[in-house]
């Protein structure tokens, strides 16, 4: 097999970003004010959830 460490990152990279993103958009638009949901109270933790969501996706769709 030849492949690309560029596809290889690429393939990691964007479903990362995207589920950092839904993640933070969760998290900045979420409905918990008092800061106790683990997800929802800030837009920065909500795009870690995200993110970790998406390489659980990568990493379960190559097997």
């Amino acid at each position: 097999m030849n492949t690309k460490p560029k596809s290889k990152m690429t393939r990691i990279l964007i479903p990362l970003l995207i589920g950092a993103a839904l993640g933070a958009l969760t998290g900045y638009f979420g409905q918990c004010n008092s800061g106790v949901c683990p997800l929802t109270s800030t837009w920065w933790r909500g795009a870690i959830y995200g993110g970790v969501i998406g390489l659980l996706f990568v990493w379960g769709a190559r097997r």
